[in-house]
C-alpha cells in the first residue's frame, strides 16, 4: 500500500494545502486542534473532489446505460464468435465505435478520485509516522497529532498496538470501536448504494449478464472495504465513509430524477409526473418537457409504464403533443401504440332503454292494429261494398286448402316453389301466388 500511495505522492502537496487551507477555516470556530478541525476538513475535501467528478459522473450514467442496451448485441457476438476469439473481440470493438459507446466510462470517477484517496492516506500514514509532507510543518504536525474523532485519534488504525495508539493520547479500545463503526457504516453504505441501483434503476424486462456482474459486486464490495478497512486510519476512513454517503445521496437523487427507463424508479418517476400534469395541465420545467417528448417519440417502441402514462393523459382529458407540452383535448392525439388519433365517426349511442310496460304494451298494439286491418281488407268487396255476411268462411277455406296442397308437394320431396315457378306464365309473377278474393271469382 504504501508503495502504491508513493507513486501517487505528486499529488500530496495540492491535498494537503486544500486541507491546510479547510484547517484554517474551521480552526477559527472549533479550534485548532479539534477533531472537528481536522474531520470536517477531511469531509470539505471530499465534498470538493465530488462536485468537480460531476460531469464524470452523469458520463458515467450515460455509460452504463449505453451498456445496459448493448448487452444482448453483444451477447449475439459472443455466442456467434465464440470459437473465435479474436473476431469476437474486432466485432466487440466495432459495436462500441458504431454505437460510441466506451466500457471504461463508467469507471471514470473512481480512477479520477483514487488520486487523491491515496495521496490523502500517505498525508495521514506521515502524520502518524511524525513526518512532515507537503506545506504541513510540525506545528500543523502537531496539531493533527492531538485532534480525535470521537476519542480516536486522527492517524490511529485498527491493527494499532497499544503502545502506539497511547504515544497518540488515545486507548485501544476507544480506537477499535471507532474504526469498527466505521468501517460496518462505510460497508452498509457501498451495499445500499449498489442495491438500490439493482433493485430500482435496472430495466427488470431484460435479462443480460451485465446484471449478474452488478449482483455480484452488490456483495462483492463491502466485504472488501471490511477487509481492507481495518488497515485504513481513521481519517481516511472519514474520507470513504463520506464519499459512500456523497455516492449514496447522488444516487438516489439520479434514480428519482432521471431514472433508467423501464425500471421501477421510472414507474414510479412517472406516477408523480402524472399527478402533477393532470392537476397543473402542463409541465412544469423544461426536464419534464423533454421526458414527455422523449415518451412521445418512441411511438409503438414505449415501455409499459410509458403507455400507462399516456392512457393516463388521454382519460383526463389531456393530450402529449411531439414537442413535449400538454395541451387539453376532448379526443387524445396520441394513441397507446403511439400513432396518431385521427378524428373519425363519433362513437354510436346505445338506443334508451324502455320500461317494461311499454316493452309488454308495444307487441300487443301492433298486433291488434295487424290483425283489425286484416279483417277489413277481408270483409271489403271490389266495389267497396262490406261483405260480412255468409262470405267470410270462403276466403279462409281457401287459404286452408292452400296450406294443404303446399305441405302435400314440401312432403313429396320437391324442393319449396319449385313446381309454382315452372308452372308461372308469362306476364304473371312468379312464385306463390295468392288467393283470388271470392268475390273476384
Amino acid at each position: 500500500m504504501d508503495t502504491i500511495a508513493g507513486f501517487f505522492s505528486f499529488i500530496t502537496t495540492p491535498v494537503s494545502w486544500v486541507i491546510v487551507q479547510f484547517h484554517s477555516l474551521y480552526g477559527a470556530i472549533f479550534g485548532p486542534d479539534t477533531g472537528w478541525a481536522w474531520g470536517l476538513s477531511i469531509v470539505s475535501l471530499v465534498i470538493l473532489i465530488r462536485i468537480c467528478l460531476i460531469p464524470l459522473f452523469v458520463k458515467q450514467i450515460k455509460a452504463t446505460r449505453a451498456m445496459q442496451t448493448l448487452q444482448p448485441e453483444m451477447k449475439k457476438i459472443q455466442e456467434r464468435y465464440k470459437s473465435d476469439k479474436q473476431r469476437q473481440s474486432e466485432e466487440m470493438m466495432k459495436l462500441y465505435k458504431e454505437t460510441g459507446t466506451n466500457p471504461l466510462s463508467s469507471c471514470l470517477p473512481i480512477l479520477a478520485q483514487s488520486p487523491f484517496f491515496f495521496a490523502l492516506y500517505h498525508v495521514l500514514n506521515s502524520i502518524a509516522s511524525n513526518d512532515t509532507i507537503g506545506v504541513i510543518n510540525n506545528r500543523l504536525l502537531e496539531s493533527a497529532q492531538k485532534a480525535h474523532i470521537f476519542g480516536a485519534p486522527l492517524a490511529s488504525k485498527f491493527t494499532d498496538s497499544s503502545s502506539k495508539v497511547e504515544a497518540l493520547g488515545s486507548s485501544l479500545t476507544d480506537v477499535r470501536v471507532v474504526t469498527a463503526l466505521m468501517i460496518v457504516l462505510m460497508s452498509l453504505s457501498q451495499f445500499y448504494t449498489q442495491r438500490q441501483l439493482m433493485t430500482k434503476n435496472v430495466d427488470t424486462t431484460v435479462k443480460t449478464p451485465f446484471m449478474q456482474q452488478q449482483k455480484m459486486l452488490m456483495y462483492v464490495f463491502p466485504v472488501m472495504f471490511a477487509v481492507f478497512g481495518i488497515n485504513f486510519p481513521v481519517g481516511v476512513l472519514v474520507y470513504w465513509l463520506t464519499t459512500n454517503v456523497w455516492t449514496m445521496g447522488q444516487q438516489m437523487y439520479v434514480i428519482r430524477q432521471n431514472p433508467t427507463p423501464g425500471s421501477k424508479a421510472q414507474a414510479a418517476f412517472l406516477e408523480r409526473l402524472h399527478k402533477h400534469v393532470t392537476h397543473a395541465q402542463k409541465t412544469r420545467n423544461r426536464r419534464e418537457t423533454n421526458v414527455v417528448k422523449a415518451i412521445v417519440a418512441k411511438g409503438r417502441d414505449r415501455n409499459e409504464y410509458e403507455r400507462k402514462f399516456i392512457n393516463g393523459l388521454n382519460k383526463a382529458g389531456l393530450a402529449a403533443q411531439a414537442d413535449g407540452t400538454i395541451v387539453v383535448s376532448d379526443t387524445a392525439t396520441i394513441t397507446e401504440d403511439g400513432t396518431p388519433a385521427t378524428g373519425g365517426a363519433p362513437k354510436r349511442q346505445q338506443p334508451k332503454r324502455q320500461s317494461k310496460a311499454k316493452r309488454q304494451s308495444a307487441p300487443t298494439t301492433a298486433a291488434g292494429r295487424t290483425d283489425e286491418d286484416a279483417k277489413t281488407s277481408l270483409t271489403k268487396s271490389e266495389d267497396g261494398e262490406d261483405q260480412t255476411e255468409g262470405k267470410d268462411t270462403e276466403p279462409k277455406d281457401a287459404l286452408k286448402k292452400d296450406t294443404e296442397n303446399k305441405g302435400k308437394s314440401g312432403a313429396s320431396g320437391g324442393q319449396p316453389g319449385q313446381g309454382t315457378r315452372s308452372k308461372a306464365k308469362s306476364g304473371q309473377r312468379k312464385g306463390q301466388q295468392r288467393p283470388k278474393h271470392p268475390s273476384k271469382k
